[in-house]
């Protein structure tokens, strides 16, 4: 029965071999690359803007403290790491320790020089980093052939539409510019050809107004 459904599952998307060594490498590089991306999106929280410097204003105008705070972003960052590993098992245990040095460093960072702990916020994060190992496995798949990485295309494209768009049942506006790169990058990260791509697009953002009463990342 296992070795039925493992068949099965490598039609869809079969794993590629990599020694044990460079797979522990690779998990430790991108816990690494969370840990500072998680210290520096609370770094921009913290940073008090000022109008006469330069990058501050560039800062300012993209909304970028809040953009790194917002979960569209590591959505892409878990797409990419997902979709890009070797299996699917590696693909939840890379996207899992990538957030979980994200969330670590961004908690330890407001506790330390921010004076205060986000324990309450935080844990919202920590369900989502402990859940992440399973959409990641379903996101390697995304990238195989036959029908069932197109019905997970449709998914995550609705997931996306509703992290970067606001999404109603009589509306639909864009967040902000960085968000639609993000919703491009997601696409991008997807393609598998043209007709699958515009299916899967206009398939997603039908179904992110049905699901967008439900979706609790406002």
């Amino acid at each position: 029965m296992r070795d039925a459904i493992r068949e099965k599952l490598n039609r869809i998307r079969a794993p590629e071999q990599i020694t044990n060594k460079k797979a522990a490498i690779l998990t430790a590089c991108l816990f690494a690359c969370g840990t500072i991306l998680g210290c520096f999106s609370k770094w921009l929280d913290n940073l008090a803007l000022d109008d006469t410097v330069w990058w501050h204003r560039l800062l300012e105008s993209l909304d970028l403290g809040n953009f790194f705070s917002d979960l569209a972003i590591w959505l892409l960052a878990a797409l990419i790491i997902a979709v890009f590993s070797r299996s699917a098992l590696r693909a939840g245990l890379n996207v899992f320790c990538f957030l979980a040095g994200m969330c670590l460093s961004y908690h330890v960072y407001t506790v330390s020089f921010s004076g205060f702990d986000p324990m309450s916020y935080m844990m919202r994060w920590y369900a989502i980093t402990l859940l992440s190992p399973i959409p990641a496995a379903f996101c390697w798949y995304a990238k195989g052939t036959g029908a069932v990485p197109l019905i997970l295309d449709i998914g995550i494209i609705a997931a996306f539409s509703l992290s970067c768009f606001a999404i109603g049942f009589f509306y639909v506006s864009v967040k902000g510019v960085l968000y639609l790169l993000v919703f491009a990058g997601a696409a991008a990260v997807l393609y598998r050809g043209p007709k699958q791509s515009v299916l899967s697009l206009l398939l997603g953002f039908f179904l992110s107004f049905l699901f967008s009463p439900f979706w609790p990342f406002r």
